[in-house]
C-alpha cells in the first residue's frame, strides 16, 4: 500500500477526517491567536473558522504550513523553525520577520528565501 508522505508539522495541523489544514490547530502550533492568524492570511477571522475548507483559506494556511515545514527541515527542529518564523529578522527584507512578510502578502518571497538557504546561498 502506498502512503502519501506529509511532514510531521502538516500532519499535526490537519483536520483528521477532512483532509484540510485546521486554522485552530495551526494557530495553536504557532502560539498565536486566531485573530493574528487572520491577519497573517489576510482573511477575516469568521472566514477562517466558518469556511476552513475553502480553497482560498487552504491556500493561505498552506503557505504558512509550507514555510514552517521547510524551515524545520533546514534547522532540524520544528520549535526552532516556529521561533525563526515569528522572531528572526531577515536581513534581505528590511529586517522584517517571516511572519511580518507573510502578513504583508509576501509568503512567496519567504519561500524563495528558504529555497536559497536550502541551496546553500546565505543572505
Amino acid at each position: 500500500m502506498h502512503k502519501t508522505m506529509i511532514s510531521p508539522f502538516l500532519a499535526e495541523v490537519m483536520e483528521p477526517h477532512k483532509g484540510v489544514i485546521s486554522p485552530h490547530l495551526l494557530s495553536q502550533m504557532l502560539h498565536i491567536s486566531l485573530a493574528r492568524l487572520s491577519e497573517l492570511t489576510q482573511l477575516h477571522r469568521n472566514t477562517l473558522t466558518r469556511h476552513p475548507e475553502s480553497p482560498e483559506v487552504q491556500q493561505r494556511l498552506g503557505e504558512i504550513a509550507r514555510i514552517v515545514t521547510v524551515a524545520a527541515e533546514l534547522v532540524g527542529d520544528r520549535s526552532r523553525a516556529i521561533i525563526w518564523f515569528r522572531h528572526q529578522p531577515l536581513s534581505g527584507f528590511d529586517n522584517k520577520t517571516a511572519e511580518e512578510l507573510v502578513a504583508a502578502g509576501h509568503a512567496d518571497a519567504v519561500l524563495e528565501h528558504l529555497a536559497m538557504l536550502s541551496d546553500g546561498v546565505y543572505a
